[in-house]
Order: structure tokens, then sequence, then C-alpha cells
């Protein structure tokens, strides 16, 4: 069974980079259907043009996401939330036309979206990471004697 459809190729291995959270949001679009996560690796990686990706569609589609959302997964939502606006951003850059006076050179922004897309794994790696630590009264318990 296919984790994700890619311009019409079925998806059937995840790569090993990637982790993709248990009740991750899952987009249905033209170009793309399958978790939120994956999408944004793949158009970091290039293999995912970010102009194919209908936006609106995914502001649709995480509206009734976080409806549907239980009180404690609102963590989970608020990331998604950031996903979808930083593809937002990302794709109004790319679809406005670029200053030619402007002596500054601006920098593309896909490669703002993989460096934030880069800070957010380093973030959501250690959040994984610290949730495998022990912790006091859930994986140990402090005894107490009396005297």
């Amino acid at each position: 069974m296919p984790f994700a459809i890619v311009l019409g190729e079925a998806l059937t291995e995840l790569p090993k980079d990637l982790y993709i959270p248990p009740r991750a949001l899952e987009v249905f679009l033209e170009a793309f259907e399958g978790p939120l996560d994956l999408l944004l690796y793949l158009i970091r990686r290039q293999n995912l043009d970010i102009l194919d990706i209908d936006v609106a569609s995914i502001t649709q589609q995480y509206m009734q996401y976080v409806e549907l959302m239980d009180a404690m997964q609102f963590e989970l939502a608020a990331e998604y939330l950031l996903m979808a606006a930083m593809l937002a951003e990302i794709k109004s850059r790319m679809l406005l036309p670029r200053s030619t006076d402007s002596d500054e050179e601006e920098e593309d922004p896909r490669a703002t979206l993989v460096r934030r897309l880069q800070e957010y794994e380093r973030f959501k790696k250690a959040a994984e990471d610290m949730a495998d630590l022990p912790r006091v009264e859930r994986d140990t318990w402090v005894g107490s004697a009396e005297p």
C-alpha cells in the first residue's frame, strides 16, 4: 500500500531520514497525496516544485484537521500551521516579480524554506530524543523512607 502519491506515482517507501508522526496531517492535492511532512521533505529535496502546490487547498484541509483534533494534539496542529505558513510565504515569493533595481540580491525563497525545514527537523528530533529519556514518576519512582 503506498504512503503517498507524487505526480501520479505511488510512493511505497518513506525516506529513512524522515519521521512522520502517527496522527500526521494528510493532504490531498492534484500533484500530491500523503502526509504534509513528506510533502515538505520532497519540496526541500527539490523532488517537487513548490509552484505545483495549491496552498489554499492545504489551508482548507488544515482547518478541517484542526477542528477534528483532540485538545491534547494542539502542539502538532501548531507545527502544521507553521509549515503551511512557510509554504504560503515561499510560494508567494516565487510568484511575485523580483525587483531588478535592488543592489542587494535577495535569497532564493526555496533556500529559506530548506533552512527553516532543517531547523524544524532538528527541534523535532530533539523533542523525540527528550521524550525517550526516562521521566520521574513515569519511568522511575523516587523512594522515600521514614527515619
